[in-house]
């Protein structure tokens, strides 16, 4: 009888959740799109990154590194060994913004070098000589390691000044790491480009604190950009069981996990009975139920008139390409695209103005608007 009660009281906590914001429901979209495979037979492509001459370095998870180019596949060597369990493997890719000039690239993977057993987030920066990585530094490789095998986090992205920012997700210890500023994971961080800690950083100085913590009460970002208007990093997260987010990030904020969520654990319990507190950041958006959020663009292109200035967001768990109409800050509305094209795993702008998106088990794809029927009556 108690449980009963457990579970019906945490139903009608995620129910009132859920009527918390405005109805953004989702609605077929206004034009219809379709896709082309562009880079075929890939299992978990996870990150992607173009380069000047168009073509793309694919990370996939297993800890392949692929350079496509001329419409073929060409494996790097010298990719770092990954630690792979669970989500942990070869991640995210980014180049530097002048990458024409000093050629670095910056990759996030799963690692088991450090203290203790199993492997933890590292972010290293490298150079392409042909087909091999060299010149490799590790910036930054986060402790202790643990055998967990969840939200290693890994999105990376560079802001107008040229500062490096990347997330680790809490490792699966909720309890312990997001609300600790001296224990890694569950964060946001911020390096220079080189991997050194800005004088500026909210944390410097402060003891025994993990200086290159930018912010902090993150569950699991594998979302995150430069907002090409504002300036301002955003970032997704994985909710538990609802309460995915979208969040702006403040230097030295507290976004509240797991003190605050609008989710509930996988048993069905609740988390928290706070979906908000004072001197804790709410985000600007939650989904319940939750998509599992994976990549996530802002369209500038003119090629998609009526995707311009709004998000791309990939899911995971309903396997559609997500729409998320903007108002400044605020979500007015939602739209489904490419329903059931897999799990969506990542998605770029690329230099030529089309959206790409990396999609489980197929590869990646390119957004195209869909042919209407010719009415020959």
């Amino acid at each position: 009888m108690k449980s009963t009660l457990l579970l019906l009281l945490s139903v009608s906590v995620f129910s009132l959740t859920a009527c918390a914001q405005k109805d953004t429901t989702i609605k077929d979209p206004a034009t219809t799109f379709d896709y082309e495979l562009v880079v075929g037979e890939m299992q978990i492509p996870w990150g992607m990154a173009f380069l000047p001459d168009g073509s793309m370095l694919i990370t996939e998870k297993s800890g392949e590194l692929i350079h496509f180019k001329d419409g073929q596949k060409q494996l790097i060597t010298g990719v770092p060994e990954v630690y792979q369990r669970g989500q942990g493997g070869l991640l995210d890719i980014e180049l530097h913004p002048n990458y024409g000039q000093n050629g670095w690239i910056y990759l996030s993977y799963a690692s088991s070098e450090g203290e203790g057993e199993g492997g933890h987030t590292a972010l290293m920066r490298a150079k392409l000589n042909g087909n091999q990585l060299t010149d490799q530094q590790v910036l930054y490789k986060a402790t202790p390691n643990t055998t967990k095998g969840q939200h290693f986090g890994s999105r990376i992205a560079f802001d107008k000044d040229g500062y490096l920012y990347f997330s680790i997700g809490e490792r699966g210890e909720k309890d312990i790491n997001p609300q600790d500023i001296t224990r890694d994971g569950g964060k946001i961080y911020r390096l220079n480009d080189d991997g050194s800690i800005p004088s500026d950083n909210p944390f410097v100085g402060k003891p025994n604190a993990k200086e290159a913590i930018y912010s902090y009460g993150h569950r699991n970002p594998q979302g995150m950009i430069l907002h090409p208007k504002t300036g301002e990093i955003w970032v997704h997260e994985h909710g538990p069981m609802g309460g995915d987010e979208i969040n702006v990030i403040k230097k030295g904020a507290n976004y509240g996990w797991p003190v605050v969520t609008h989710g509930i654990d996988y048993t069905g319990l609740p988390i928290s009975d706070e979906s908000s507190r004072p001197g804790m950041e709410d985000p600007i958006y939650f989904w319940v139920p939750s998509i599992a959020p994976s990549g996530m663009v802002y369209v500038t292109s003119d090629k998609y008139p009526h995707l311009k200035g709004n998000l791309l967001v990939g899911s995971l768990k309903f396997q559609y390409l997500e729409h998320v109409v903007l108002d400044g800050k605020e979500v007015v509305k939602r739209e489904k695209l490419l329903k059931d094209i897999g799990r969506l795993r990542n998605v770029k702008q690329g230099p030529d103005g089309f959206i790409y998106a990396a999609v489980e088990g197929k590869g990646i794809v390119r957004l195209i608007e869909a042919k209407t029927p010719v009415n020959k009556e």
